[in-house]
């Protein structure tokens, strides 16, 4: 078993969590013990993961509206989507990864935190295109956004919004895809900074609107998460 210890939050980590802070800081032990084991972090990343993690995952939920339905794409160790329910009681977040052994992981962090409402689905996301209905798509350190787009826009309702992590590159990625989008159905994007004043926690989020008009989305499907795994 690998020795690895979350250290302790630095201070912009108390006031940016406040009363979520124990949970996050529980998840984080998560990724820097069992998580690391399972190779689903590498043991580099135990020693930032406040800052390079968990802090610049909380930072992106300043772009989700209040109440909505987040569907975190290639969840993978539940970055950025178990950080963003653990944080914001309102939204509902499916956690969608193809894998099992990250699903599973995944589960194991879910019943360990005692989070409501999040849930676990096994799958792809080009499986659930024009079902979904989600009115946000996360994704972080999935694919390139050429590919990223065809799989996260058809989960969205119209009018939703695909918020992708992408750091430096934002802007290079964005403008890759550019001349697709409107065709894909967007009606705006842009590189957006976020967690100002977080240091190296901020980051850049490439933010893609849809248009309220196009084909009708069908609601969500409502399935077990324990369900999902066969």
């Amino acid at each position: 078993m690998l020795d690895a210890k979350l250290p302790a939050p630095p201070e912009a980590a108390v006031e940016l969590f406040g009363p979520a802070l124990p949970l996050v800081r529980h998840y984080g032990e998560l990724l820097a013990g069992p998580g690391v084991e399972r190779g689903l972090i590498g043991p580099r990343e135990v020693d930032r993961l406040w800052e390079r993690h968990l802090m610049n995952c909380a930072a992106v939920a300043e772009l989700i509206p209040e109440g909505a339905h987040v569907v975190d794409v290639g969840s993978g160790g539940g970055l950025p989507g178990i950080v963003l329910a653990a944080t914001r009681t309102d939204l509902r977040v499916t956690l969608l990864e193809p894998l099992l052994r990250r699903t599973v992981f995944l589960d194991e962090c879910l019943d360990a935190l005692e989070l409501q409402n999040a849930e676990v689905l096994r799958g792809r996301a080009e499986e659930w295109a024009g079902r979904m209905g989600a009115d946000v798509v996360t994704a972080r350190a999935v694919a390139p956004m050429e590919r990223l787009v065809g799989w996260c826009l058809p989960l969205l309702r119209r009018g939703g919004r695909m918020l992708a992590l992408k750091g430096d590159a934002a802007a290079d990625e964005l403008a890759s895809v550019a001349p697709s989008l409107a065709k894909l159905g967007a009606k705006t994007w842009n590189v957006v900074e976020v967690g100002e004043g977080l240091g190296s926690a901020a980051t850049r989020v490439i933010r893609i609107d849809l248009g309220t008009e196009g084909t009708k989305t069908i609601r969500p499907v409502r399935r077990s998460a324990r369900g999902a795994r066969g």
